[in-house]
């Protein structure tokens, strides 16, 4: 790898550390490259993405930023699983690491908490953004109904006084 090569994977590398709302530290010794493939695509999937990474070059894109307490996960072949939801690259890689036992997790930041393998399956343990979002909204729907079937509640139970009344005159 050239010296432009370099500053240009580092200069990526930074991107990526800055722009992420979660990284996942790995190691993916053993892995063939059918196994790379469905990793990322499961990576995909969840608005995630994988980096095969040099640890030098690493080390050096964090070097002087707030997450440079992860550089010494960067150690072996390493990649790294990443995303700005907090939750689905963390759950993508822990589930493909219960199916794969060369995937192993080493840690990752969030912010600029560093974590180990059990911050990590802690966050994967979480839900999504998206299923947040949904128990919100069915939390501020549910109240919206109940005060719905009260509203409508007297109504109907004057409807069938009427209806009473109705079927006692007739008889």
């Amino acid at each position: 790898m050239e010296r432009a090569q370099k500053v240009e994977a580092v200069d990526a590398l930074k991107g990526v550390f800055a722009d992420s709302g979660v990284v996942v530290v790995s190691h993916y010794a053993g892995l063939s490259v059918p196994e790379m493939e469905k990793l990322r695509n499961r990576l995909r999937e969840a608005d995630a993405g994988l980096k095969v990474v040099k640890n030098r070059l690493a080390k050096l894109a964090l070097k002087g930023t707030s997450k440079e307490g992860m550089a010494d996960l960067f150690t072996g072949p390493v990649a790294i699983a990443y995303s700005t939801d907090p939750v689905s690259a963390p759950k993508a890689a822990a589930a493909f690491a219960k199916e794969n036992e060369k995937f192993i997790l080493i840690g990752g930041v969030m912010g600029e908490t560093v974590l180990d393998e059990s911050g990590v399956k802690a966050l994967a343990s979480l839900p999504s953004l998206d299923e947040l979002r949904g128990m919100l909204v069915g939390l501020i729907q549910a109240p919206a109904t109940k005060v719905a079937g009260v509203v409508q509640a007297p109504a109907s139970k004057l409807a069938r006084v009427f209806a009473a009344y109705a079927a006692k005159d007739a008889a």
